[in-house]
């Protein structure tokens, strides 16, 4: 087998010391065309139905797309059939231009303009292969005989346009494989076909310089671009137009950079479907304005409805880490991800500038739920596991507390190999900290202050078993739990963590209490809710040592039963 990396050459740069594009801002959306209906159908194992085309359009209009490619009618007779649809069932909003591809044929021009009688306002879109590559290996021709096809060709879209004057016609032209041509020959090209259109004297006309495979690097095209920008005639009335590919994994990025060298419009498909490895992604492209503050002015916010019609329709799977619309995207499983969203998210108000560690954009804007933000498996920490107790349940633990359920939970996740959810943190919560072990349950407690020490009786057990009373005392209804305590099983008994918490109003229980306690070299902790904070702390005391119990030889005295 040959992997032999010296068949291959870098592509050129380009001399252009005076280049500008690197400096620019992108402060406004360029006009979007999407072709997922020609471009993005014709690299699909099975191309769509008329009825899928219709749907597919109807999702392009709703998402506000006012160029849509909707064919090569002059090619498959279903396109034909699906663009008199279109028109024939006045399916096309007044504010839509529908567009059509064609070769630079006249029998084939012919045919698309047949196809589009009666449009409102149509785009005729026509292209010709420009490079070495075409000119002398595939079409066998040289610079003139490529010119001249162009050439040809304009002048037979502008007689088929003008024997249907009822129509608004936009024109557009691609020097097919731009990104490989020699920059000045395909400005030449662009000339001479701007020579027959003349777009100075109020034809619209729409210049598109395609990176029909990508072969260089994003600023490599951005310089193509500019050049074209800086050098074509009636640069003031045209649209310059830039379609990507993705061959290099760059799509986005080689149209966002040809935005800031002087491209007005952008083609592309949505989730990137094309040939080979796919067309510049609409999806990415408008989030990415989106992220920076900038309307992309097309509606991106039901992002799970776009993905499940692009899905059934091509039969392609959204990747998880697609950027914006796959179902990973927001999740977070790693500790410190998690911790830090957590913070940030705590602080954020409605109104607010985003500023969200690790989320680019507000995951609600497109219709994802906070509750897919933060998952737990074992890479996950206390950050996690505290923030899906406190978004799902409203549970606020200590950050000791955090940092030991969180162990138990990883340790879980170890066991498992898999993503621990909420509901099974919260049952792990409940089972090793909140439930109340056998014959440990507070019954009532009765509390009498006399100078700065109180006297706590406190009865415990449960309703199948007997009472035990304990009586102690101490500088409050904690310290004499202890002291009692220590007297009735025979060890010391110390409390080194506690916190206490009120609960809201929607809730049972008013207070929660969480404790850490000590006896010999064993520790427990513990959780408990009440209807007052002096309930909660005692029963979350009883808990923690009740289970301490259940393990050790000790046996409480009962005093009375």
């Amino acid at each position: 087998m040959s992997f032999d990396h010296r068949k291959y050459q870098p592509f050129p740069v380009i001399d252009k010391p005076d280049r500008r594009w690197p400096s620019q801002r992108i402060e406004k959306a360029p006009l979007w065309a999407a072709v997922d209906l020609r471009d993005g159908n014709q690299a699909l194992i099975k191309p769509m139905s008329v009825a899928q085309k219709r749907r597919f359009f109807q999702m392009l209009v709703e998402l506000g797309f006012k160029e849509i490619e909707v064919g090569f009618p002059s090619a498959s007779q279903i396109d034909f059939d699906f663009c008199r649809a279109l028109i024939e069932e006045d399916l096309v909003p007044d504010d839509v231009h529908i567009q059509v591809l064609t070769q630079a044929r006249q029998d084939l021009i012919a045919r698309t303009f047949e196809s589009l009688k009666g449009a409102k306002n149509a785009i005729v879109h026509i292209y010709n292969a420009t490079s070495p590559t075409f000119r002398e290996q595939v079409f066998c021709v040289d610079k003139a005989g490529c010119k001249a096809i162009a050439e040809r060709a304009a002048g037979w879209v502008k007689e088929e346009a003008a024997k249907q004057p009822e129509t608004h016609w936009s024109f557009q032209y691609s020097p097919e494989t731009f990104s490989a041509t020699e920059t000045d020959f395909a400005i030449e090209v662009i000339d001479a076909v701007n020579n027959v259109w003349r777009p100075d004297q109020g034809q619209r006309v729409i210049i598109n310089l395609p990176a029909t495979v990508e072969v260089s690097t994003p600023n490599v095209f951005a310089d193509q671009v500019e050049l074209v920008h800086e050098n074509i005639q009636y640069r003031d009335d045209v649209i310059i137009s830039v379609h990507t590919h993705d061959d290099r994994g760059c799509g986005v990025a080689a149209a966002e950079m040809a935005v800031m060298a002087g491209a007005d419009r952008v083609e592309g498909t949505l989730l990137g479907n094309g040939e080979r490895t796919g067309n510049m992604d609409l999806v990415t492209a408008g989030m990415n304005l989106y992220s920076q503050g900038i309307d992309p002015e097309i509606d991106f916010s039901r992002m799970k409805d776009i993905v499940a019609l692009v899905e059934e329709i091509t039969d392609i799977q959204t990747h998880p880490r697609h950027p914006y619309a796959g179902d990973l995207v927001f999740s977070a499983f790693s500790g410190s991800h998690q911790d830090a969203i957590r913070k940030c998210l705590a602080r954020y108000q409605e109104g607010d500038i985003w500023n969200v560690a690790y989320l680019p954009i507000d995951p609600a804007d497109v219709g994802r739920r906070y509750e897919e933000v933060v998952r737990i498996n074992s890479q996950s920490g206390k950050g996690g596991v505290a923030h899906v107790l406190e978004r799902d349940f409203g549970i606020d633990l200590p950050r000791w507390l955090q940092q030991e359920l969180a162990g138990v939970v990883q340790k879980d996740a170890e066991e498992d190999g898999g993503e621990i959810t909420s509901e099974r943190v919260h049952r792990r919560f409940n089972s090793d900290y909140l439930n109340v072990p056998m014959g440990w349950a507070l019954r009532s407690y009765d509390l009498n202050r006399n100078n700065d020490q109180v006297q706590a009786q406190i009865s415990i057990g449960d309703d199948s078993q007997a009472v035990t009373l304990l009586s102690g005392r101490g500088d409050g209804a904690m310290s004499a739990l202890v002291e009692a305590l220590n007297r009735q099983i025979g060890s010391e008994v110390k409390v080194v963590s506690f916190d206490e918490y009120s609960l809201g109003d929607n809730t049972e229980a008013n207070a929660m209490a969480c404790v850490r306690v000590q006896i010999g070299d064993s520790v427990q902790s513990a959780v408990a809710t009440a209807a007052d904070t002096t309930a909660a702390a005692l029963q979350a005391i009883l808990s923690a040592v009740g289970r301490l119990e259940e393990g050790s030889e000790r046996q409480l005295i009962i005093e009375n039963g």
